[in-house]
Formats: C-alpha cells, structure tokens, sequence
C-alpha cells in the first residue's frame, strides 16, 4: 500500500473520531421506556422468540455492556421468553451466538446457574461448534470438483485463473438443506480476492458457476440481520433462473419480492411494545424457577 494510501486511511479515521460527539446521548424521558429496539424478527425456536436488535440503541439507552447477544434471565429488561441477537454481529456468528444464548438461558433458568458459570458452559459448547465447523467445511471442500471461476455469462473477471479451479477455504459453515438446495455461510473476501471480485452479499449456482450445483452462498461478513432477506433474494432469483429467465430479470424480479418481505417484516416490527427498563439492569445468578 502506498503512503498516499494509508494517509488517506488515517484521514478517514480521524474524521470518524472527530465525529463521534455528533451524536448526544439521549434517555427517554421518563427513564423507563425505550422504543425502536427491534429490528428483524426470526422464527421462534424452543419456545423463545428470536430477535434481531439494535444494539446500538441498547447500548446507548439501557445497558453499555450489552454484547453479541443476551436472553431474559441475564437481563430483566428483555421480555419473557425472547432471545436478543445485536445486529452489529455478522452472518457467521449469528448461529454461535443464538446457541449461546439458549444454552445460557436454559441453564440458569432451569437450574438456577450463576451468570458466569453459564456463560463459561456456553462458550465451551460455542467453541466445540465452531470447531465441529471448521472440519465438516474441509471435508466437505475435498470432495468437491473443481469449478469454472466465471459468472452465469462467461465473464472470468481474474484472468490468470485457469479455466477450472479447485475450492479452498471457502466454506465457512452450513447452514441449511432447503427445497434441494445447500445453503453455505461462506469467506466472501476469499471468494472477491481469489475467485471473483464483484462477488456481491450472497449468490448461486445459477448466477456464478464457480458456486456448485445446487448451492446458495452467503457472505459470512454480512450483518445478520441481512441473512435472511439475502438467502430469500437467492432462492426467488434461482428458481426464475431455473425456468429459462435472464440473470438481470431474474435478479430485478427477486429485489422486487424480496422487498415486499422486508415491509411485511417492518410492519410486524412497529407492532412490539417499547421495552421497559428495570432497576435491576443485569442478574448475576439465574432464577432456576423453570422445569
């Protein structure tokens, strides 16, 4: 990188700090009340609703430490029975997070574990997962047969590449079979750096064929609050694909369906009620009162 470069870097960073009393930081007014914390709504699973929210919003108004994720027993202020996921956090923690989550929850509402001992047993069966991970996409690579690192019309936008390649450190995790299709949380800035620079949030087998058959790829540095509507944008833009439709009415007519599944998800987010602050922001042991 030249020295151009990097002073134009630090200048951005520079007006990034400069900037950061812009913003006051604001209390309800009433102090107990806060609205618009809600961003995206996920199934429910083991009877807990799963959120995205807006950790910034959380941080800034009810509880500064507030991290990757939380549940109701840890924190009063989060409803009953609903399982919090920042939206700060990417695609590819958005499954260790919620895992974490549960499995702290369970533990200290079911048993009446301290916070810390939760905690430390979430992150031991986080770790293993990740791990369990790892090993499944690297076998699962060495099975694969090598691709073409061209888009659905040819173009080869690395052109040193040979015609077919093999893929390596790509897969991050999986996520899910669905209607036959394979979806995989994957290493986008791999994919852009070794394979295909304009490789976009997500894609499929239909649209780049260096992605195998059958196949949704979702970048994993994404936020996880996009995952969804990106895997729904793939699979609509897919199955029009599949049908003999061009890439770019395929890729218009999927935004346009998508879009309307982003507004159906906005109205139902406006519905929540404001969370209510408790006085007691945290608890360090659980309330062990659940069968």
């Amino acid at each position: 990188m030249t020295k151009s470069s990097y002073r134009l870097i630090l200048s951005i960073l520079l007006i990034i700090s400069l900037r950061l009393d812009v913003f006051p930081q604001t209390t309800d007014s009433q102090g107990r009340k806060i609205q618009n914390v809600y961003r995206t709504s996920l199934a429910e699973q083991g009877g807990k609703k799963i959120w995205v929210v807006d950790g910034l919003i959380i941080r800034r108004e009810i509880f500064g430490e507030f991290l990757y994720g939380g549940n109701d027993q840890r924190y009063p202020w989060i409803p009953k029975n609903e399982i919090w996921i920042d939206n700060a956090i990417t695609a590819e923690e958005f499954k260790y997070t919620l895992i974490h989550e549960l499995r702290e929850r369970d533990l200290m509402a079911k048993k009446g574990m301290s916070y810390d001992d939760a905690h430390d047993s979430s992150l031991v069966m986080e770790r293993s997962l990740r791990q369990y991970d790892y090993q499944m996409a690297r076998i699962y690579e060495s099975k694969l047969h090598k691709v073409k690192p061209v888009d659905c019309d040819g173009l080869k936008e690395i052109k040193t590449l040979p015609d077919s390649i093999s893929l390596r450190q790509i897969y991050r995790q999986f996520v899910v079979s669905k209607d036959s299709l394979n979806i995989w949380i994957v290493d986008g800035a791999s994919v852009r750096r070794d394979i295909f620079p304009d490789f976009g949030l997500s894609g499929n087998d239909m649209a780049y064929h260096f992605i195998p058959k059958n196949e949704i790829w979702v970048d994993g540095q994404i936020s996880c609050e996009e995952t969804r509507f990106s895997i729904i944008a793939e699979s609509i833009e897919r199955q029009l694909m599949a049908k003999g439709m061009s890439y770019d009415d395929a890729y218009t007519s999927a935004l346009k369906t998508t879009l309307k599944y982003r507004k159906q998800d906005l109205e139902y987010v406006k519905k929540q009620m404001p969370i209510t602050i408790s006085k007691v922001t945290f608890r360090d042991k659980g309330t062990g009162d659940e069968k």
